[in-house]
């Protein structure tokens, strides 16, 4: 995990009820004897989630509609810290980022604000989700963050408009190729929960989860449209969950003749992933 990540031991649930107490109704002890949550249950997740970003973050009112994706929020942060590394840890709003399918969560968004203070633009295809990310948004009076709907198939067409400029764009694409496929890590999640099969414990619409072609095709297509605004964005990234597909992308990479390719590590207790980053020239515009 990342040195400067807020989630490096274990959760202080008693901080964290404190902060959020309806999570007290979700705590229960483990074998071990020792205080814990149940991970296996939606609402356990979601409660867990409002009372980190709360603790950690300032976030007062935070919550997301039945279904939709409630992500771990310490692997989000990881991101985070990680693309502050690429581009020299500069905080303030002239920074300013744009996180490609933000969801109903916006949580990107809400810990690049809290950890740097860099202003964002979140886009997400599904109007139900910029409906909530706006809400969440309101609520917590953040000026600094603005969601589009992306009416289109395009990734950055239609969401920057001309003459805008970015630092950097960030993605945590859908990798599933097919509902069917999504299923099958549903299931083994449970399995590795120790628990019998039931739905998503994080949630998420289809479009959150999967998507045609998976992660293969999302990504190789960003690298392609990135071409098109290279003089608009910095740097271009995104979170790469198959290391397998990491030759396609730089071969896709290459074509396009891009100035610097970079491949950032990342690494969750047991969980290993990496952040592709690429730039066609030295500064923005």
């Amino acid at each position: 995990m990342h040195s400067r990540n807020r989630h490096q031991n274990r959760y202080d649930l008693k901080l964290l009820i404190k902060a959020t107490p309806e999570l007290s109704h979700h705590v229960s002890i483990n074998q071990h004897g020792s205080e814990t949550i149940d991970f296996a249950h939606p609402e356990a997740v979601k409660i867990l989630n409002r009372a980190l970003l709360k603790s950690f973050y300032g976030i007062d009112h935070w919550d997301i509609p039945k279904d939709y994706l409630c992500p771990p929020v310490p692997g989000r942060a990881d991101y985070v810290h990680t693309i502050a590394d690429l581009i020299g840890v500069k905080s303030g709003a002239t920074v300013r980022v744009l996180d490609i399918g933000t969801g109903a969560n916006c949580v990107y968004p809400l810990i690049g604000n809290a950890e740097y203070k860099w202003s964002f633009v979140g886009s997400d295809v599904d109007k139900t989700a910029v409906m909530n990310a706006e809400k969440i948004i309101n609520d917590n009076r953040l000026q600094d963050i603005e969601i589009r709907l992306q009416k289109g198939k395009n990734i950055f067409s239609g969401i920057i408009f001309e003459g805008e400029k970015f630092t950097l764009s960030m993605c945590n694409p859908p990798f599933h190729a097919s509902a069917e496929e999504a299923n099958v890590g549903s299931i083994r999640k449970w399995k590795n929960l120790g628990k019998g099969i039931k739905g998503l414990n994080f949630g998420g619409k289809s479009n959150e989860l999967w998507t045609e072609g998976g992660e293969k095709k999302f990504v190789t297509d960003m690298i392609q449209e990135s071409a098109l605004f290279k003089d608009q964005c910095l740097w271009f990234t995104t979170l790469v969950s198959k290391e397998t597909n990491l030759p396609l992308y730089e071969k896709t990479l290459k074509a396009l003749l891009p100035l610097e390719v970079r491949i950032l590590p990342m690494e969750q207790g047991q969980k290993k992933s990496r952040v592709l980053a690429w730039r066609f020239q030295h500064t923005c515009g």
